[in-house]
């Protein structure tokens, strides 16, 4: 705000792209006025100036050769007012305008043959363009005055001005409302999206803003923000499953602690106390394992920016294999010089995950294999228990999705374990699938190469 009135930063852009242009055309108008006024005024004044110039040297020559003493013939229609005077003031001879007139009160000109042109006021006459010139006769230095009036030109010059000056505020308030019905019309389709995306609420599934035609800038606008919208509605529907599935996991150890402990409260003097912590610390260990990994899954999903580090993927994994014991034998093939750019920490998860997957299905071995192919750096985790039937090899990477071998063998697990893994891929620019495999699940990694 400035002096109570909004500053142009809060104009519509309506206003201010008509007030902008408005400006600019009132400042090309105007300068296109002036220049038009003064080549006029040029161009009068120096034919004035040529025909006084014919003037002045017929009148010296005349004055020189007849030596006038009363009247002056007039030859231009134009240059009325003509008059001879002497060096001490005396009007020698005039026309019938300036008879009986005082010599004209101008400046005297210099030497002769170099006329002096000015613009000045004579009383009775008004604004007069005059030329005068000293010339030598038989009675000494006399000087010549040829006149003509410019009445016409001075007393429309005002109007001319006026004119112009309405020209330039007319052609500029016509440019400004064509500019603002301009704008009007290109931001209706604008004005329409704005009012859809208002009513597109939580609740509007599958509503998208009109793309109207032709194609051009606003329709890709249009495009854009239903694209955006897709996504958007794509992350809620994940959000809402990924709430249910949450609320549902957790309230299924929730419940058993507290059913659990309600009942040993209920007879504390039955109970076998050690045997009830023990389930209890079960269920929390679930708790804990369930939390931890929807925290991993958050800043995954948040995409928390984590320093990555050039790491060599088959000495990791002869590290982590090695690392503890497993229930069956890992055997490891990996080549060497295989660099990838990863934050080391989730890379190390991934595989555990993989490893611990793996261990739980396999009937007495499994392998990994690290490799280079093409621009990508691969690891294959395979073993060879009952395998993943092909309609189920997308559904393993869902969050708490356990099929029912896996629930079996494991019932403490929290099923987000692959879907973890598969995230770390993604945010490392790589893929995570179950693929084909002659015996078992196989598991491949792909991450992009560091050739560094």
């Amino acid at each position: 705000m400035f002096g109570g009135r909004p500053s142009p930063s809060g104009w519509s852009l309506r206003a201010r792209v008509s007030a902008a242009v408005a400006l600019v055309v009132f400042v090309l108008l105007a300068l296109g006025a002036a220049l038009f006024y003064l080549v006029l005024r040029g161009v009068v004044f120096e034919d004035l100036r040529d025909r006084a110039d014919f003037v002045i040297n017929d009148l010296t020559v005349y004055v020189r050769v007849a030596d006038p003493h009363d009247t002056l013939p007039v030859r231009d229609a134009d240059f009325t007012l003509l008059q001879v005077v002497n060096v001490e003031g005396r009007v020698v001879a005039s026309s019938e305008s300036l008879r009986g007139r005082a010599a004209l009160d101008v400046p005297l000109p210099g030497e002769p043959g170099r006329p002096v042109h000015r613009t000045v006021t004579i009383p009775g006459e008004g604004r007069v363009y005059l030329v005068s010139e000293s010339v030598l006769t038989r009675h000494g230095v006399e000087i010549v005055h040829a006149g003509a009036p410019i009445i016409v030109f001075s007393r429309y010059r005002g109007l001319f001005i006026g004119l112009l000056v309405g020209s330039v505020l007319l052609g500029t308030a016509v440019v400004a409302w064509v500019v603002a019905v301009a704008v009007r019309r290109a931001l209706r389709p604008v004005r329409a999206m704005s009012g859809e995306l208002a009513e597109i609420t939580g609740r509007g599934a599958g509503r998208r803003v009109t793309v109207p035609g032709p194609h051009d800038e606003l329709a890709e606008l249009a495009e854009s923000v239903n694209v955006t919208l897709s996504r958007l509605e794509a992350v809620l529907s994940r959000q809402r499953g990924f709430v249910a599935d949450v609320s549902h996991e957790l309230r299924s150890p929730l419940t058993g602690l507290r059913a659990q402990l309600e009942v040993a409260l209920e007879h504390p003097e039955d109970e076998d106390w050690p045997a009830v912590a023990r389930a209890a610390l079960a269920d929390a260990d679930r708790l804990q394992g369930i939390v931890s990994d929807l925290l991993i899954l958050a800043k995954l999903g948040a995409g928390v920016h984590v320093a990555r580090e050039r790491v060599d993927l088959g000495e990791l994994v002869r590290s982590e294999t090695a690392r503890r014991p497993r229930r069956v034998p890992i055997e490891v093939h990996t080549e060497e010089g295989i660099m990838v750019g990863v934050t080391a920490h989730h890379i190390v998860r991934l595989l555990t995950n993989l490893l611990d997957n793996a261990e739980r299905h396999a009937a007495s071995r499994v392998w990994v294999t690290v490799a280079a192919d093409g621009p990508d750096a691969v690891l294959e985790v395979v073993d060879d228990g009952a395998g993943i039937a092909p309609e189920d090899r997308e559904r393993v990477f869902w969050r708490f999705q356990r099929l029912a071998e896996g629930r079996e063998r494991d019932r403490g697990g929290t099923g987000l374990g692959l879907t973890i893994s598969r995230d770390i891929a993604r945010a490392h620019g790589g893929t995570l699938v179950a693929a084909d495999s002659d015996k078992g699940a196989r598991l491949v990694l792909r991450l992009p190469l560091d050739r560094r």
